[in-house]
């Protein structure tokens, strides 16, 4: 592999060539699932300052010199097996590369705010025209209709608009965000699968169609239990810091030294569960007796269950519950996670060749296919890595007509 070149892989989706314009995170997010999976996925990026997320630090890359790169570690966390191009779709000539491109891949991605792509007759109903097999994936904060369609959107106002918000946090708390931008990675994956689904249906159909994936709407979607405790229960679900609205107990408790999470999701656990904790007698009371009850009665219990972990440490309890088949877990730091013995035994952190010659980290993707493992081939690209060569390659433009083509702006 040379210069950062991203060999062919031999994974589940080897074949399928995805042009990417997405930027930030819900659209990286989704187009970095499908190269894992072995998709060609070309990055098209603004000449000169790329991915706004680029620009997001610091923390800041060291290159092989030591020296601070241009690269963000947020946009590292979203980009590896890609290609980037820069075209700028506003000018003329590089539209027209944009639709000469769309003609030879499967699938492409775009979160423009609703009807820019149109403008510069990009849009679905343009390229299909010229490629009825193109899957054309919209990812936008409202939707491609609707009264709030033209609206803009982040993550962090998708969370408190979409609900999500004002059931995290302590319930005499201000709500909270989540630690991540979740909104963003969970539209992804709803895009990553229903780019899927659609290069499914294409071979039997042999057309491709139109992808519509809001963020808010998909922010609503995945409240899931919540949505249905609304819907049937008929009561607003409110702030409860870490415990749960359906199971009890099933929250952090506090030990002599520290925190543990508990988890118990049945009958057979709470009862090994007291036993663990040296009260059995709980167990059998009758305010305890199903789950139903103990969430009736969660008060009482969890002032019972919080007098009994602050007896021992941490260490100590969880090593305990482990023995009696009572999920518990630790409260760990993202260093505990990702410098652990399990994080070296799973293989979470991969390491890249970038085209400075070093090397980046990456967290590796979850999955693990049997017979077409994912193939970590290369860190995130740098701005404009590979134009020339994509058009070279794709296009069949020589050196002389490139030149030309970035001497008016368009690449």
């Amino acid at each position: 592999m040379v210069d950062g070149e991203i060999s062919r892989s031999n994974g589940p989706l080897h074949g399928i060539r995805v042009l990417d314009l997405t930027r930030v995170l819900a659209g990286p997010w989704a187009s970095q699932v499908l190269g894992d999976y072995g998709a060609e996925v070309i990055k098209v990026e603004r000449p000169e300052t790329g991915d706004d997320t680029r620009h997001w630090g610091p923390p800041w890359r060291d290159d092989r010199g030591g020296r601070k790169t241009k690269d963000s570690a947020y946009f590292l966390s979203a980009n590896r097996n890609k290609r980037s191009i820069t075209i700028d779709l506003s000018n003329p000539a590089g539209a027209g590369l944009l639709r000469d491109l769309a003609a030879k891949c499967d699938v492409l991605m775009e979160n423009f705010r609703v009807g820019t792509m149109r403008r510069f007759e990009l849009g679905y109903e343009d390229l299909y025209k010229i490629n009825s097999s193109l899957i054309y994936c919209s990812i936008s904060a409202y939707g491609q209709t609707g009264s709030r369609a033209d609206k803009p959107g982040y993550d962090a106002m998708i969370q408190a608009s979409g609900g999500l918000m004002s059931i995290t946090g302590e319930l005499d708390g201000p709500p909270q965000k989540a630690g991540v931008a979740i909104a963003d990675i969970m539209a992804g994956m709803y895009a990553a699968t229903a780019i899927l689904g659609a290069i499914v249906e294409r071979k039997k159909s042999g057309v491709g169609q139109h992808l519509d994936v809001p963020l808010y709407d998909s922010q609503v979607a995945w409240l899931a239990n919540q949505n249905m405790n609304y819907l049937i229960g008929g009561e607003v679900p409110k702030r409860m810091g870490t415990a749960h609205p359906n199971l009890v107990p099933y929250q952090v408790f506090k030990t002599i030294d520290g925190y543990l999470m508990l988890a118990v999701g049945n009958n057979s656990q709470f009862i090994a569960c007291c036993e663990c904790l040296r009260i059995p007698e709980v167990a059998v009371e009758s305010q305890f007796a199903t789950n139903a009850d103990r969430v009736e009665n969660r008060d009482a219990l969890v002032t019972i269950l919080s007098e009994a972990f602050r007896r021992q440490d941490t260490s100590y309890w969880l090593n305990a519950l482990t023995d009696c088949g009572v999920p518990a877990g630790p409260i760990n730091s993202v260093e505990n996670v990702l410098s652990g013995d399990y994080a070296v035994e799973r293989e979470f952190v991969r390491t890249l060749p970038s085209a400075d010659g070093g090397t980046v980290p990456t967290v590796a993707n979850p999955v693990r296919f049997s017979r077409t493992p994912i193939e970590y081939q290369c860190a995130p690209p740098m701005l404009g890595e590979h134009t020339d060569e994509v058009l070279a390659e794709l296009l069949g433009l020589d050196a002389v007509r490139i030149d030309e083509l970035r001497g008016i702006g368009a690449i």
